[in-house]
């Protein structure tokens, strides 16, 4: 494939003042003189921000990295994840058409693009929110035939669901990605002839999926300004990050998050069509929710936000100062943060929370939901808190 610039660039190109922080938190994960390590997350970022790659935002890439321009290019130039020319502002369809997609039916879903959207892979749709794309292997075969939009693939496809797919997404609804006709990952669809517990111990989706629907971070990234499209199967809680103007739109649309209801979808439609896909999902893979009652409240689309007791907090660390929160699998810097705002700065305070308060963390660490639970926060905090006292114990008994 011949990949060059779009002749027509836009006059400059600069970060959000978040995306501008991001950016600079992952350049401090290299060594001096090693920044440039850091190409691959900034140019999808400056991707993610503005649709596409521009010259003006590989060079910004390149200026923040110290690297030549060309090199920075040779980069955007090689991989096709990045897109040189502008693309849908609500999608771009990566449709794979490698052998075993191929043999299961993509070419039936390109057809549906050319139809749906435009005959000509990379040109938009007429109202400019859709384009597509033809790639190599995206290695989901066992799932084929496929497509990736954005980070998420979309397995499992027929031309019909595509079209459906794409006809919500013009609604303003983002379906949920991952396998498409029910299953959870790329298990026999007959269902699992080995590791038969597993059916009654996994997360509502698979760990790619679930991901995606935890922190809503699919067609196009949240940056806190804009909801573009509406998520129905985040929880209400999360739809109270929305913009006020956003919410009343999304209400008037009957497409608020938590109704699982997408916008533009009529009862009538809603009750020709069936169980919905989430329902076939959730009888196909029956299971006893785990995690503690906020788990079990989110597996069923009903989280509430007051679940559970807030932990108490301090007003400071203790003199020792705050104990390494980010020891904990599962807790990084931000988390961290989120935790110090909270006024949580010590392992012997987590592994003290009881259910009610496990229930409420997991309940209301946005962007974070269930984490808690998920990773076994209670265990690790203890395991830290005794040998921080054994190692206390050994200071105090040789000085």
């Amino acid at each position: 494939m011949l990949r060059r610039l779009h002749p027509v660039q836009p006059e400059s190109f600069a970060f959000t003042p978040a995306n501008q922080a991001w950016a600079e938190a992952q350049i401090t994960k290299y060594p001096e003189g090693r920044q440039a390590s850091a190409i691959i997350p900034l140019l999808w970022r400056a991707q993610e921000q503005e649709g596409w790659l521009s010259r003006p935002a590989i060079e910004h890439v390149a200026a923040l990295l110290d690297m030549a321009y060309i090199r920075a290019l040779e980069v955007a130039t090689f991989y096709f994840m990045f897109q040189l020319q502008p693309v849908g502002s609500v999608a771009h369809f990566q449709i794979c058409g490698t052998t075993s997609c191929m043999l299961c039916g993509s070419e039936d879903l390109m057809a549906i693009c050319k139809e749906r959207i435009a005959e000509r892979p990379h040109d938009l749709s007429p109202d400019g929110k859709f384009s597509w794309e033809e790639v190599e292997c995206l290695g989901a075969c066992s799932n084929a035939p496929m497509a990736q939009i954005g980070k998420d693939y979309y397995e499992d496809l027929t031309p019909a669901r595509l079209l459906e797919m794409i006809d919500e997404m013009d609604a303003g609804s983002v379906p949920v990605p991952g396998p498409q006709n029910g299953r959870f990952a790329a298990e026999p669809l007959s269902g699992l002839t080995s590791l038969p517990d597993f059916e009654s111990g996994h997360t509502k989706y698979n760990a790619s999926v679930q991901l995606a629907v935890d922190i809503g971070d699919t067609l196009k990234r949240i940056d806190g300004t804009e909801v573009p499209l509406t998520t129905p199967w985040r929880d209400a809680a999360q739809a109270d990050q929305a913009p006020p103007a956003v919410r009343d739109d999304l209400l008037q649309k009957g497409g608020l998050p938590g109704t699982g209801t997408p916008a533009g979808t009529s009862a009538a439609k809603a009750r020709d069509a069936g169980p919905s896909r989430e329902q076939a999902r959730e009888q196909s893979i029956a299971r006893p929710a785990e995690g503690g009652p906020a788990r079990a409240a989110e597996a069923e689309g009903a989280a509430d936000p007051a679940l559970g007791r807030r932990p108490a907090g301090l007003e400071a660390p203790r003199g020792t100062g705050p104990d390494d929160l980010r020891r904990i699998s599962g807790i990084g810097p931000k988390l961290e943060a989120m935790l110090h705002g909270m006024g949580c700065y010590h392992y012997d305070q987590i592994a003290g929370w009881s259910d009610e308060e496990i229930a409420w963390m997991d309940a209301n660490l946005k962007g974070f939901r269930g984490r808690v639970s998920r990773d076994d926060w209670i265990t690790q905090a203890r395991e830290l808190n005794s040998s921080l006292g054994a190692n206390k114990n050994e200071d105090e008994g040789t000085s």
